[in-house]
């Protein structure tokens, strides 16, 4: 019997995690679910997911906070007693889109330490976790793969701390490809363009007006169900000697055109 993988998808009980969970569960992956409600709040979306055949476990918190990614991992161990993927998923945008020249730093700090010391932190964790296994199970298979933004390259001057913590989860993939590389890790990055989930709701007017006017190529809102075909895809080892990559999911919209 075939021992099923497992993934710790983090910001995954809706938008773009719950894309990637949804096609990682068809997949024939078990998952581990994250988000920062209370899993009373998720019943539905757990219980879909488990439709798909996954086994399927909740693991609430936060991953800005040291304490909260531990006990996730220790849940996640106590239960499945493996992890195979890490996706870090989960991100929060600043809760005000000020000009660079006004941006406060309690807002660069409350988006820095989200999304990317705490993902900076649980790729180190779970780097660790994965090389254990790989050593007692050669033929173990994991991978990380994190999902940055556009933004990583596509500077946007009213979000300045959002667009610098995505440049930084990219570098951090660079850094750990080659340190993982050694133990026959791959660590990839995707790069979602503009996805139409919650944190795009309040600007959605805007956006549909410059995708009418080119903004893309391919002239239409990316999904959450996008990227997790791109994401399902890269877990499932089809890119073995490709580790460090960008995968791009943005219809084009960082094309160089005349």
């Amino acid at each position: 019997m075939t021992t099923r993988r497992t993934a710790f998808i983090t910001g995954s009980s809706r938008g773009i995690g719950l894309g990637i969970a949804e096609h990682l569960a068809r997949k024939g992956f078990d998952l581990a679910i994250n988000g920062v409600r209370a899993e009373s709040e998720v019943t539905s979306v757990l219980a879909g997911l488990r439709e798909l055949g996954a086994d399927v476990i909740y693991c609430q918190g936060s991953i800005a906070e040291a304490d909260a990614r531990q006990a996730m991992l220790t849940r996640i161990n106590d239960h499945f007693g493996r992890l195979n993927l890490l996706v870090n998923n989960a991100g929060v945008a600043p809760r005000v889109r000020a000009d660079i020249l006004e941006a406060t730093e309690e807002s660069f700090d409350q988006v820095l330490t989200t999304n990317l010391k705490g993902a900076y932190f649980l790729t180190q964790a779970v780097a660790n976790w994965l090389i254990e296994q790989k050593k007692e199970a050669t033929d173990f298979q994991g991978s990380i793969i994190t999902v940055s933004s556009i933004s990583a390259t596509v500077a946007s001057v009213n979000r300045g701390d959002y667009c610098i913590s995505k440049a930084g989860l990219s570098m951090a993939t660079q850094l750990f490809a080659v340190r993982l590389g050694e133990f026959g890790i791959p660590v990839y990055e995707v790069r979602p363009g503009v996805i139409k989930t919650d944190m795009t709701a309040g600007v959605s007017a805007r956006y549909d007006q410059l995708i009418a006017d080119g903004l893309t190529v391919q002239p239409r809102w990316g999904l959450p169900d996008d990227v997790g075909r791109a994401v399902a895809a890269i877990a499932e080892g089809g890119f073995p000697y490709s580790t460090g990559q960008v995968f791009m999911v943005d219809g084009g919209l960082t094309l160089a055109r005349l």
